[in-house]
């Protein structure tokens, strides 16, 4: 059984942690790098997994003995390579998209909250107001649609005025929801 430290074990393993925690970031970088930028973005659950999985992976190499630097960077491979797959069988296959990525859900449509869909997505009309006012619109009259995006985050689309108005398409792949 390992001898519990507490406060000081030696050089030893504050030289590991520096030396396999450098090489392991570096590593990290390159292969986030080569991954592109889909391996950063915030778009669905699974990158989210992804990113926290790698954060673990990282912590883990850094801080256990029994973990090798070719363990870890394999480890960061192969959550790098999964992110990659889903994402190019999300592109290429729109089942598996519906899958993998969830749908936009409408929250406020054209003066109405939609309390289901609020209720469903677990947000509250102080938290649509407040993205409102961060997108600098002082009124609700100003605003066609309140949006929870596939990510998480809100959106708010401003009503146009007659001469700027639009065919309003890009709420076109948001599941209707009964007012």
């Amino acid at each position: 059984m390992d001898k519990v430290v507490f406060f000081y074990g030696g050089i030893e393993p504050l030289i590991r942690i520096v030396v396999v925690g450098t090489l392991a970031y570096a590593s990290l970088l390159i292969l986030l790098r080569i991954s592109g930028k889909r391996a950063l973005a915030q778009l669905n659950a699974f990158d989210f997994v992804i990113t926290i999985a790698i954060g673990s992976t990282l912590g883990r190499l850094i801080t256990a003995k029994g973990v090798s630097l070719a363990e870890g960077v394999t480890a960061f491979f192969t959550l790098i390579f999964l992110q990659y797959l889903v994402s190019w069988l999300t592109v290429r296959s729109s089942p598996f998209d519906k899958l993998i990525t969830a749908s936009p859900s409408l929250l406020y449509f054209r003066g109405q909250f939609l309390r289901k869909a609020m209720q469903a997505q677990r947000v509250t009309q102080s938290q649509l107001l407040a993205a409102v006012r961060e997108n600098r619109i002082a009124s609700l009259e100003d605003v066609e649609a309140i949006v929870m995006e596939s990510a998480g985050t809100i959106a708010v689309v401003k009503k146009e005025t007659a001469e700027e108005l639009t065919d309003a398409s890009a709420l076109s792949n948001i599941p209707k929801i009964n007012h």
